[in-house]
């Protein structure tokens, strides 16, 4: 049985906890743990700290997101599209933003700038077979539905 908490250990005591803004919030925001403003050029990307460490209950897996406004409006997102923070994980959380914005972008420290969801992880036996069972799609890859 899983414990039902998220444990957060801070780098620092300057370092701001993962909070939801919002009782509706699905994510918890983490925010850029920097001494200084750090530059990104377009299409580059960074590295950014947060100055947390996570204990994730087992099952579960903290899924690191883009915050919306700030890929919207600024064109920064996490690089690989989505974070994925494993239960066994205890090192500092870091997110990998990329610039896809058309200007330079300047993360200030404290700074909000992804978002972790925890979501369930099936963890299922892996069992090799002959045959997978029919489907009315089979095979049919991108666009096969027809719409």
């Amino acid at each position: 049985m899983r414990e039902n908490v998220l444990k957060i250990k801070r780098m620092g005591e300057d370092v701001a906890l993962p909070c939801r803004e919002t009782p509706g919030s699905a994510g918890y925001d983490l925010r850029a743990h920097l001494t200084a403003p750090l530059g990104v050029e377009p299409g580059a990307w960074a590295m950014v700290p947060t100055g947390l460490m996570a204990e994730i209950p087992e099952g579960l897996a903290g899924m690191v997101f883009s915050r919306s406004g700030l890929g919207t409006k600024q064109g920064m997102v996490v690089a690989q599209g989505v974070g994925v923070i494993d239960s066994d994980y205890r090192g500092e959380i870091k997110v990998p933003l990329r610039n896809m914005g058309e200007a330079p972008y300047e993360i200030k420290p404290g700074e909000r700038i992804a978002q972790m969801v925890l979501l369930p992880a099936a963890l299922l036996p892996v069992e090799e077979v002959q045959a997978l069972s029919e489907t009315q799609r089979g095979e049919g890859g991108f666009g096969s539905t027809g719409k």
